[in-house]
């Protein structure tokens, strides 16, 4: 069992940059691989970015290939997403997600636990 906690969404101007922190509490955050998913009003959640249980292995979604960066330190049980150079598009409740095991998925429903959002406000 593992419970997620994010942080760090707000306001920013577009092309600006924010860092969002998803803190894990629970035993064995590095054996979880760990997502972010975004949902923005009146569409579906949808994968951005993953990493494997050691770091080793990240994946992205198009739309943010080259803007983001998603790290973890497991010593503090924590995974991050670096946005930079963001667009009106990224508007989006932004989502922590955790799966057991080695490797990162893109798909939401192969992950088991759920943070409960933090929302990511771009203005153009």
């Amino acid at each position: 069992q593992v419970q997620l906690v994010e942080s760090g969404g707000g306001l920013v101007q577009a092309g600006g940059s924010l860092r969002l922190s998803c803190a894990a509490s629970g035993r064995g955050f590095g054996s979880f691989a760990m997502g972010w998913f975004r949902q923005a009003p009146g569409k579906e959640r949808e994968f951005v970015a993953a990493i494997s249980w050691t770091g080793g292995s990240t994946y992205y979604a198009d739309s943010v290939k080259g803007r983001f960066t998603i790290s973890r330190d497991n010593a503090k049980n924590t995974v991050y997403l670096q946005m930079n150079s963001l667009k009106p598009e990224d508007t989006a409740v932004y989502y922590c997600a955790a799966r057991s095991g080695r490797y990162a998925y893109t798909r939401a429903d192969d992950y088991a636990y759920w943070g409960q959002g933090t929302q990511v406000t771009v203005s153009s």
